[in-house]
Parts: structure tokens; sequence; C-alpha cells
């Protein structure tokens, strides 16, 4: 929690809550001092929180804190689950990762074709697609061994990665906060890749782990140097399916004309396939 907190004052321009800037700012986002104030805590106890030494407050001061920060509905909730996750309740125990991809759940995912589209659980693997993800992801190297996929052991073990996604360092920063959303470390399946991936990654993944809170985005944009017809853009909808699935629909659309275009030219679809947002 006190990472999420930190990363969330660090964002806040002083601007966006009616602050100067001033001179000699060492951070673009709000002085401790700042959020304190506005948030109606001492600068003590905002420190305690921050550095793990409190992680119990109240859902006065939570709420206090998520309305000076300006935190989205997405966040606050994330905050006030790791604030019961501090409590020691682990709702996910020692529970499997869920495999079996429900025919319900298979047939939705027929239905989004011609959008690349894919089921992951919450260890990053891949265990269903549609022929328009298989047909995107093939030259990535991703599914050379078949489903189920790790795409997070892919992102950071597999050097292919760094070519397909242009902007891997976003992505990397993205798959660590997806991976540590939830209890993380007192999830053993997870706590497992993580401690394998410290272990053959190195500093590039674990130094993650440390500075990366554990918030999954939602949405986003994703460039792709694609081998055989180029640079795309395609944008990605993350649709979380019931708890009990724990699982999530990762669906992916064009972000522009070009990459809808390259798309049909890549599937061998008659223009018009799929189009481009907006």
């Amino acid at each position: 929690m006190g990472l999420f907190l930190r990363s969330r004052r660090e964002a806040v321009t002083p601007a966006a809550v009616g602050l100067p800037a001033g001179p000699r700012r060492r951070t673009p986002g709000l002085r401790r001092s700042e959020l304190a104030t506005l948030a109606g805590v001492s600068v003590e106890y905002l420190t305690r929180l921050e550095q793990g030494r409190d992680r119990h407050p109240s859902a006065e001061v939570l709420s206090a804190l998520a309305d000076a920060l300006r935190l989205t509905s997405s966040e606050r909730i994330h905050l006030y689950q790791m604030q019961k996750a501090g409590r020691g309740f682990h709702c996910l125990g020692g529970a499997q990762p869920n495999r079996e991809v429900r025919p319900a759940v298979l047939a939705i995912l027929d239905r989004l074709e011609p959008a690349p589209a894919a089921v992951l659980n919450r260890l990053g693997e891949v265990l269903a697609c549609t022929e328009s993800y298989r047909g995107l992801m093939e030259p990535s190297g991703l599914l050379d061994a078949g489903l189920p996929a790790n795409f997070t052991r892919y992102v950071f073990t597999d050097p292919r990665a760094r070519t397909f996604y242009p902007d891997w360092a976003h992505l990397a920063d993205a798959t660590v906060a997806t991976l540590k959303a939830g209890p993380f470390r007192s999830d053993a399946l997870v706590a497992s890749l993580a401690d394998e991936l410290a272990v053959t990654v190195g500093p590039e993944f674990s130094d993650r782990v440390l500075s990366i809170p554990g918030f999954a985005a939602a949405n986003g944009i994703h460039r792709l140097a694609h081998p055989e017809v180029g640079e795309l853009r395609l944008a990605w909808e993350r649709l979380d399916l019931s708890a009990d699935d724990d699982q999530h629909i990762l669906v992916h659309l064009p972000a522009d004309d070009p990459t809808a275009a390259a798309l049909d030219r890549l599937m061998g679809r008659r223009p018009g396939g799929l189009r481009a947002l907006g």
C-alpha cells in the first residue's frame, strides 16, 4: 500500500489540486507535506504509511487520501483491497490457477473474431485465443510451445519480446504491475513465479517488483513491430471474468486505419474486417 500511495502522490501535479508549482521542486508530483495537508493527516503519519510502518489506516483516512490524490474508482477499490490484505486476509490461499476455460467463455471468444483476443489467468498464462490472436502473435515466439503459454515469463525471458514490442520497458512495467495485483507474495504460485524470474532475469525484474505498485491497468495501447506487416498500434481492453473463473479476456482492436488495413492483410481478409477506433 505504501508503494501505491507514493506512486500516486508522485503522479499528481500541484496544478491538478490547485497548488502552485513553486521553485526548486524535486518531483513533478505532490510533496508529502502537501498531500498531508490536503488529506488532513500529519506528515509523520503519511510517512509511516508510505514506508509501510503503519498498515492499518482507518476508512476515513483512506477516503481522505483517495480524495486528495484524485483516485479513479478502480484505484479506490484497489486501495481498499490492499488495506484489507494488510490485515492478513488472503482469499486465494493455496488455490490453483484455473486453466480450464468454460464453454460459455470459449463461445464469447469465438464471437470476438476477427479481433485478436485471448483468455489469461492470474499467472499470465494464455489459455485460449482467437485465430486472429494466433496469427498476430505467431512471429513473436509466445505460442511456440502451444497453450497454455505464460506471457509474464515470455516478456522477461524471450529476447524476441524486446523486438516485437518496441516499448518493451513500458510493457515490462505493466506486466509486473499485473502480476503484483492481488495477494502477490501471499499467493504461493505467483510468488514462485516471481522468485523464478528474480533469479533467471535478475534486476530487470526484481527492481521492478520493488518499485512498481501492484495495480493492473484495464486498457491501453500496445505498439508492435510485426515482421510481416510492419508497425501496429493496438488498443486493448481487459475484461475480468467472475472471481470463480480467476481469468480475464484481453481484446485488441486497431487504434488507427493503417493498423486495421495491416491486420486485414495479415489475416488474408478483405478490407474492412476490423475498423479502427474513432
